[in-house]
């Protein structure tokens, strides 16, 4: 037994569809329901009225065949006054004796079947009508009355014109019927289209915000819905829509200048604390290089002195990078060699970690990208830096290069110990740390991978990390050069 598959139920779908099937099942059901009790009542009274007949004629056609059973009687009934069709029969002893039907004004013999004869027979003789079918005749209404010989007469009036009218009048209903459901169908379905157009318009502003990059910078709200009738269902659903936009739309400006705030404040800070880092670290080295005798624990502090100024000019530096990136500053825009840049890098980090081992895995042919060859180098090492810090000595880091549907693909593999599952969505954000998982060999600002996840957008390419224990992988995709 084959089943209809969901996507191509019958059942409609669109709330336009159902209230117009709706509405065209409920008329359906109203005209079945006028057209039957018509068509029963009208029945009724026609039955009557062929009822009021028989008992107006009196029986005078089925006493004729009361007084036919004599012998001096007359061989013709007496047909005068009786419509075309009447019926009568004698009834002796429960038995029918005799039969005959008025055609063409005259009578007609009826020959009566074993099943004729017991319906005849199970009249009772009180002058009620009643319906019976007769193999010759059809259905007929009868009445049986006591005759003057101690027998039963029956007469009857054949229910065929009865049943004409009824079926005639069941066809005009279906015809009428039809036509009106018809025209409902379609009429109904423009007006719940035009009831339903305020609906569409809420849904329409809802599809805009759903597509709306809410996430983070300025964001310009769509506008908001039309004509809200506060008086209709719809109209305050879209009232109610139209104030949680304007709410919406306040917290969204308030976060921006928030942002824009605290982006500028990161900014100035940085610009300005440049120079007096460079100033400690000037003087501390100036120190170190003081050529008379100087206290171990001088010296020591003035190594820690410069150690840390160095760690805070390069979290001064990376500050100040991040928030011209998130101000949109537009970077170079020149052709850049990122296979020469995977052998500097890896040549750099195999210095820094010896070790760690390094693998390079570079096509034959050198792979170029349109960008700034200085940041995309940036963004190389700290990936580099990255695996170095976080995974112990002996671990294996493989930089490899490949091109792919004119992007090119750059990957950093380790088989280190792996970042922790909840970590993993967070690596990307500033001063994330991931100690928790992986062993820390040196200090670091938390803000490497953030740099490269703002240099690779603002590069208009991708960037994606997935980890389990064993392998590691940072991925980048940037679009190649077209000539």
């Amino acid at each position: 037994m084959s089943r209809i598959p969901p996507s191509r139920s019958l059942v409609p779908r669109s709330l336009r569809a159902r209230l117009t099937v709706g509405l065209v099942v409920l008329l359906t059901l109203a005209c079945l329901a006028v057209g039957v009790t018509t068509v029963v009542a009208l029945g009724g009274f026609l039955e009557q009225r062929v009822d009021e007949q028989l008992t107006a004629a009196g029986g005078r056609f089925a006493a004729g065949l009361e007084h036919e059973a004599h012998p001096d009687a007359d061989n013709h009934l007496d047909t005068r006054g009786q419509a075309e069709g009447t019926f009568g029969a004698r009834l002796l002893s429960g038995r029918a004796t005799q039969a005959a039907v008025v055609r063409d004004r005259a009578d007609a013999r009826v020959r009566l079947t074993a099943a004729d004869r017991h319906a005849l027979a199970a009249l009772a003789p009180d002058g009620h009508g009643r319906t019976i079918r007769l193999s010759a005749l059809g259905r007929y209404r009868v009445i049986a009355v006591r005759g003057d010989d101690g027998d039963v007469l029956v007469t009857g009036l054949p229910l065929a014109p009865v049943e004409d009218t009824l079926h005639r009048l069941e066809a005009v209903e279906a015809l009428v019927f039809a036509a009106v459901l018809l025209s409902t169908g379609v009429a109904g379905g423009l007006w719940v289209r035009a009831s339903l157009r305020p609906l569409r318009r809420v849904a329409a502003t809802a599809s805009d915000v759903t597509r709306l990059p809410l996430a983070s910078g300025e964001v310009a709200m769509p506008e908001p819905v039309p004509d809200c009738d506060p008086a209709t269902e719809v109209g305050q659903v879209g009232a109610a829509l139209n104030r949680m936009l304007g709410h919406v739309g306040d917290a969204l400006s308030r976060r921006h200048a928030s942002e824009e705030r605290l982006r500028h404040f990161a900014a100035d800070a940085s610009h300005e604390l440049r120079t007096p880092v460079a100033t400690v670290r000037a003087h501390a080295e100036l120190a170190g290089r003081h050529p008379g005798p100087v206290p171990g624990e001088v010296r020591h502090a003035l190594e820690r002195i410069q150690s840390e100024t160095e760690r805070m000019s390069g979290l001064v530096d990376d500050l100040l990078l991040l928030a011209r990136l998130d101000a949109g500053r537009p970077l170079a825009r020149d052709t850049v060699d990122l296979t020469r840049l995977a052998l500097d890098t890896t040549s750099d980090a195999r210095t820094a970690g010896p070790g760690h081992r390094w693998l390079l895995d570079l096509p034959e042919e050198p792979v170029t990208v349109v960008g700034d060859e200085h940041r995309l180098h940036q963004v190389i090492a700290n990936l580099l830096a990255n695996a170095r810090v976080h995974t112990p000595a002996g671990t294996t880091v493989v930089l490899a290069l490949t091109t792919d549907s004119g992007s090119a693909l750059l990957r950093v593999t380790d088989d280190g110990p792996g970042i922790p599952a909840p970590l993993v969505g967070e690596v990307f954000d500033r001063f994330a740390r991931a100690d928790q998982g992986r062993a820390r060999a040196g200090g670091g600002t938390g803000l490497g991978l953030s740099i490269v996840r703002a240099v690779v957008t603002a590069h208009h390419g991708t960037l994606n990390v997935t980890s389990r224990p064993g392998e590691t992988v940072f991925a980048i995709g940037l679009p190649l050069r077209r000539d």
